[in-house]
């Protein structure tokens, strides 16, 4: 059993999923504290964010405690959760017909082990039809994703190649994490 310190639904069915006992504990770290743009050093920064914030209200006595967190970039930009409608349409604009990448960092610690872990999996994406993409823009799916891409559902029929796990596009790397449980 194991604490999953994230409110992320994705994150859950992921552990669910693949067989991981857990209980889900969200925080309320303010990732808008953090200053870079750069990529993977946000996601690293938010990750530990919450890490010590859940680390020091729940621990790891009980049971080892799981945090990730999850950005995308295209062309070098940081692309968090979208704010609204606007924000989404030219994130995807951007990432149509464009390589684009999820960076997934997750730290996991129990009592005998800590591990730090930083993945990325990249995507080529072809042109996102234009229709399709109001749909799903309207359908409201995108919002709470970063990049307000959802890799297993909208932009799984444009994905023309992929580097790397799935798991990590969806916010967390689990392939890795089953090697420390």
């Amino acid at each position: 059993m194991i604490r999953l310190g994230s409110n992320s639904p994705t994150r859950a069915l992921i552990l669910k999923n693949f067989g991981i006992d857990f209980i889900q504990n969200g925080g309320d770290f303010d990732e808008d504290s953090i200053k870079t743009t750069n990529p993977k050093s946000f996601c690293y920064e938010a990750t530990l964010g919450k890490f010590k914030e859940l680390y020091k209200k729940y621990g790891v006595e009980d049971m080892p405690l799981l945090v990730a967190d999850s950005v995308v970039t295209c062309e070098g930009k940081l692309l968090r959760k979208a704010k609204d409608y606007d924000d989404a349409k030219a994130m995807l604009e951007l990432q149509s017909g464009n390589k684009t990448s999820v960076i997934t960092c997750m730290i996991y610690k129990s009592k005998e082990k800590e591990v730090i872990d930083l993945s990325i999996t990249t995507y080529q994406f072809s042109e996102f039809n234009k229709e399709d993409m109001e749909e799903y823009l309207n359908s409201g799916e995108c919002f709470g994703k970063a990049g307000a891409i959802m890799v297993e559902g909208f932009c799984k029929p444009y994905i023309k190649s992929v580097n790397g796990y799935e798991s990590t596009a969806m916010g967390l790397c689990v392939e890795k994490l089953k090697i420390f449980l």
